[in-house]
């Protein structure tokens, strides 16, 4: 016995001393075959009641750390006397910079905090005992249902209840997608050239080849497509900024019709635009061959794990049997406050007050920026639209390099058009400029910051 019990277990109760004889048969320090104190013998030693130990005996014995005999004394089990194994090393924590201007994230401290709990008290009060199984895997039938109804006013999508899935994010969403078609025989998948890096190893992992198709001052070359499938951002797109022109637009639905192509229409931030009233999206000009994807991560919070897709009806059953089976289901209650705040007017008023304060602050940006004393001033690219910004960096001015090197001395978080290039080669410089992200106390400084890691 290696166990000295009175100094390591001053009168414990059972569930102490079964923790203490499991930690010590974990480690090694009661190896496999000692023999342990009878019951009498460590009550004694411990000064407790034998029904004590007798307890954490047979706690131990029913879970196989102890072996128990009729007749023989009770041993520590064979099988589990081996060391635990070493802690993992701690990873170590990025630094977190204080100036938050990365792209694709809205302001989180705007969050309609009021509203969304009046909406979650509603859900769960009327919710019937049956909403609390598994649910559909589609969705909630209530959800989907104020979906449609939104979608078709405020984006111009043509769709039903029975056609939209609801998902675990926008991530799972393609997943899906590519899951899909990849199944149905489509081998190759086309990008806008540049796009969201993150994204193009999901169809990738579905043995499917990737393409980065130029995106130009129309939108993606439709002319130059090479696949039967194509990620677009057609309102805004990421992360050059630009919007796809309606000739392109057309270009498009017709290859898409002729060619039996499929079109995933990422409306990832449409409803945010400053200039005019949004433009509606691409599926309604072609349900039958556009997939309509999207969020509300941008709208409200990444953290929902809200977002959905608008599918031909040929791609409902395919993409449903994929879900069922995924196990990753968006969550009830979430979904149920959700179609609350659609239904109740509330969501739309907060993304009209989200796009005043957007519109202001992208207004506030180029202000910022017309206002630098810097001999090569960045200029902004694209319509104005969205979340971000990117910034076109002057040839002859600092490279994107060391851009991130000043943003990191001025504690400025940043993106840079670099890893966004699906192909290699020459391509123009730029910074990604997220001016959502910060809260409104916060956009000031953080503004401030951005133009001193601009200026020389």
């Amino acid at each position: 016995m290696t166990v000295r019990w009175s100094a390591e277990l001053a009168q414990p109760d059972s569930r102490q001393l079964t923790e203490a004889l499991r930690a010590a048969i974990r480690d090694g320090s009661l190896a496999a075959g000692t023999r342990v104190p009878s019951t009498r013998a460590l009550a004694q030693e411990l000064g407790i009641a034998r029904g004590t130990v007798t307890r954490a005996y047979n706690q131990l014995v029913t879970e196989g750390f102890l072996v128990a005999r009729q007749g023989a004394p009770t041993v520590v089990a064979e099988l589990l006397a081996t060391p635990a194994p070493p802690d993992a090393p701690e990873r170590a924590q990025p630094e977190v910079a204080r100036w938050d201007l990365r792209p694709g994230r809205p302001d989180l401290s705007s969050f309609p905090r009021r509203d969304w709990l009046a909406a979650s008290r509603r859900a769960l009060r009327d919710a019937p005992t049956d909403d609390l199984d598994y649910g559909d895997p589609q969705g909630h039938p209530r959800l989907r249902e104020a979906l449609a109804g939104y979608l078709a006013r405020e984006r111009a999508v043509a769709t039903t209840p029975a056609s939209i899935i609801v998902c675990n994010g926008y991530t799972q969403a393609l997943s899906l997608l590519s899951n899909a078609l990849a199944d149905r025989g489509t081998t190759s998948v086309d990008f806008e050239d540049p796009s969201a890096p993150h994204l193009w190893d999901i169809p990738a992992g579905f043995g499917m080849s990737v393409h980065g198709i130029p995106v130009d001052d129309e939108g993606i070359d439709v002319s130059l497509l090479r696949s039967r499938a194509v990620v677009v951002t057609p309102a805004h797109q990421f992360p050059l900024g630009v919007g796809m022109s309606s000739a392109r637009r057309a270009e498009l639905v017709r290859r898409a019709k002729d060619e039996d192509l499929v079109v995933i229409d990422d409306d990832y931030d449409g409803e945010f635009r400053f200039d005019r009233q949004p433009v509606g999206s691409l599926q309604g000009m072609a349900p039958e061959n556009v997939v309509y994807a999207g969020t509300a991560s941008k709208t409200l919070a990444p953290a929902l794990r809200l977002a959905w897709l608008a599918l031909p009806s040929w791609l409902v059953e395919p993409v449903r049997e994929l879900k069922r089976h995924s196990g990753l289901h968006a969550p009830l209650f979430e979904q149920l406050a959700m179609a609350e705040l659609i239904l109740s007017g509330a969501y739309d008023q907060h993304v009209r007050r989200s796009r005043a304060t957007y519109r202001q602050r992208r207004e506030q940006l180029g202000e910022a920026l017309r206002g630098m004393r810097a001999r090569h001033r960045p200029h902004p690219a694209g319509i104005p639209a969205g979340l971000h910004v990117t910034l076109q960096l002057d040839p002859e001015g600092p490279a994107e390099r060391e851009v991130l090197e000043r943003a990191r001395r001025h504690s400025v978080e940043l993106q840079v058009l670099g890893p966004h290039w699906l192909t290699s080669g020459a391509h123009p410089a730029g910074v990604i400029v997220g001016y959502a992200a910060p809260s409104d106390r916060a956009f000031r400084p953080a503004l401030q910051a951005l133009v001193a890691v601009l200026e020389r």
